[in-house]
Parts: C-alpha cells; structure tokens; sequence
C-alpha cells in the first residue's frame, strides 16, 4: 500500500477579506516528486509556508509525514528540510561553517555532526570549495549548499520553492541532478514549485495547478495533457487553460520584487 506523506484537506489561509489559499485537499506519496504550479500570486508560497508551519492556516488541516501543522509543528519541523526562493545562506561564512550551524539547529548529535557535514558536502560536489565563503560561491553553488543544509537531518520532505530561479542552463541542470539523486538515494519526497515548466515536465511524478488560490488540476503530465481533449497537447498549453492567460497574472510589486532580488543575488 502506497504511504501518504502529505495530506491536505481543506487548506485554507486568509489575510484579511483576500482569500490567499481556497480549500486546498491533495496528497502526496512517500518518495514522490511533486510540483505545484501557478501563476505569481496563485498561493504556492503561501501552501508551502503553512506545510512548513511558517504560516498558521485560517482554517483546514495538513499532515506532514503523519504530523499534523496545526498541533504537532515541532514534529513535522524534524520531519521536513526548506529551501525558501530567498537566499538562506550566510554569505559572511564558508560552507562548512554555514553546514555546522544548521547541524546544531537540527540538534544533530555532537558525534554525527562531522561525518555528516562531510556526506552533505560530497554528495553536493561542494567539498573542494567548503574552506571558502559562501559570497564568492556561484549562483549554483549556493542553492546546492542550501540543499545540503536542508537535507542534513535526512529529511521525509524537501519543500522547494522555486529552486532555480535566477540560475543559468547549465547551473539548473546540475541542481536538479542533485535533487534526483536525493529521492533515488534516500527515498525523499520533493515538493516543488517552479515557473519552469520543462523542469516539472522532466522530473515530476504528478503535478498540480493552482488559479487564484484553488486547485484547478491535479495529475501526471500526461493525464493533464489528455485532460484538454482534442488531439495532442502540451504542457504549456495546459498551464495556461488551468492557470489563465490574463496579462495581470503575474503577481503583486512584492512578488515581482522578491524573485528578481532573488536572481540578482544567486546570477
């Protein structure tokens, strides 16, 4: 029997009377990787922050690797490892001593520090540049600290929002060979999103689009394919059916703001 890692049911978040997240009910396999899309402004950030319990729901509930959100954070904390679109680095350290702190946040015990710190940084091809500071790391190099710092504690679940972003050909390619490897090596869950659609295409097992704050469609690109009818169709164009196609679909001045700092940072 296939074991369910994520389950949301209802999910809901409001600010104020602006309904951000509407209802929200989906799973997510164990080892599954799964990517949410939509346009700036859907509720990706906004789902992904209240599974991580960085954002209270108003209302629904979520179980992250058995934990629910609302009364058991502490656990689903443990259970989980996030890399968020803003830079989580601490340009001013090396990578290791960047690894060591999050090893000590994760109470990772006193004799494993080490020898994981080590795997992390082979496992990322970032063992050569540990000594330096993350401020003369490249764009790609960056995110594929932030992973090992995310995947220290073995996480059932990475959340990924919008992973690489900001990130050329060729630097997105190697993070996504790293992610891969996670799930194939230690069985981890990713939960993405990304405005790439050719990366949910390659990598996912099922996606999910979100319009508005609702969940317009769920399945694997194929089946989301098929879902239009009418001969073949690509993925694009099942985006744009499911998420629309409005020319002020992308998102509020923050939205805007925070991606391109962000690109700004990691280019």
């Amino acid at each position: 029997m296939t074991e369910i890692v994520l389950d949301l049911q209802a999910l809901t978040r409001r600010f104020g009377a602006f309904t951000a997240v509407d209802s929200l009910s989906l799973s997510v396999n164990a080892g599954e990787v799964f990517s949410l899309l939509g346009s700036n402004g859907a509720g990706k950030t906004t789902t992904i922050k209240m599974l991580t319990t960085l954002l209270p729901p108003s209302s629904g509930e979520a179980r992250v690797a058995g934990f629910s959100i609302t009364t058991q954070a502490v656990d689903v904390r443990r259970s989980i490892g996030y890399v968020p679109q803003a830079v989580s680095v601490d340009g001013s350290l090396t990578g290791y001593e960047n690894l060591l702190i999050f090893a000590k946040l994760y109470d990772l015990p006193r004799g494993q520090q080490q020898a994981r710190i080590k795997e992390a940084l082979e496992f990322m091809d970032l063992s050569a540049e540990s000594g330096r500071l993350v401020s003369q790391y490249s764009g790609g190099m960056v995110r594929r600290l932030e992973i090992a710092q995310s995947t220290l504690h073995r996480p059932r679940v990475l959340f990924l929002d919008e992973p690489t972003v900001g990130l050329d050909p060729i630097a997105r390619d190697a993070v996504w060979k790293h992610l891969v490897d996670l799930r194939t090596n230690y069985g981890t869950t990713l939960f993405f999103t990304t405005h790439y659609l050719e990366e949910a295409e390659s990598h996912c097992d099922r996606i999910a689009i979100m319009h508005l704050g609702k969940l317009d469609a769920l399945g694997t690109c194929k089946e989301l394919e098929d879902s239009l009818g009418g001969g073949s169709h690509t993925l694009d164009e099942v985006f744009v059916h499911y998420a629309g196609s409005a020319l002020d679909s992308g998102g509020t001045f923050r939205d805007v703001s925070a991606e391109r700092a962000t690109a700004q940072r990691l280019g």
